[in-house]
């Protein structure tokens, strides 16, 4: 049960989304320019960094969502989000990403968490300071989006079939229909 009165037909950040929706246009911008953008990191790269983010802090909503999204731009390849999730190391990743995702988990226990040599063996691996830059702010972005949904114990669907015809939106659309993709 929601903490606050939210829509209990619009799950997750939706419902808070239409709950304020001056804070929408902003929220929304920022997901397409972090997500939304094949500059360095590609759009499947970009949400299987905000998936694995959501998955260490325990926020079904976001992995499932985000997770259905990075699916989608992989050709419905759920077995390869799911084995980033559970194994990144051995996943059939880049090199490149799995550095990004060390990263990634780093920021996500707090920033002073990173260290040099995470940023060595990126950089080793092919990554670009700007490649690295969106990565420690995707990650921050998850954990503020995360506790945000989680905090005000917004409605989560348990049904994972109800995440792709979402994430096809997502995909076609962007977040809020707000941005095209950036190139």
């Amino acid at each position: 049960m929601p903490h606050i009165s939210l829509d209990q037909n619009l799950p997750g950040m939706r419902s808070l989304l239409a709950y304020r929706p001056d804070i929408a246009g902003p929220l929304g911008q920022l997901a397409n320019t972090l997500l939304r953008s094949n500059n360095g990191l590609t759009m499947a790269e970009r949400e299987l960094i905000g998936t694995y983010v959501s998955y260490l802090n325990n926020c079904f909503y976001c992995q499932h969502s985000h997770g259905a999204i990075a699916a989608c731009y992989l050709d419905e390849n759920y077995d390869l989000v799911n084995h980033v999730i559970r194994d990144y190391a051995n996943a059939g990743i880049s090199d490149k990403l799995k550095a990004l995702l060390s990263v990634a988990a780093s920021v996500q226990k707090g920033g002073k968490s990173v260290t040099d040599n995470q940023i060595a063996i990126a950089k080793a691996a092919g990554a670009t300071d700007n490649d690295v830059h969106d990565t420690v702010l995707i990650a921050a972005a998850f954990c503020m989006f995360n506790r945000y949904v989680d905090g005000l114990a917004t409605n989560t669907p348990t049904d994972l079939a109800s995440y792709p015809p979402r994430a096809k939106q997502v995909v076609e659309g962007g977040y809020g229909g707000l941005v095209p993709v950036v190139k």
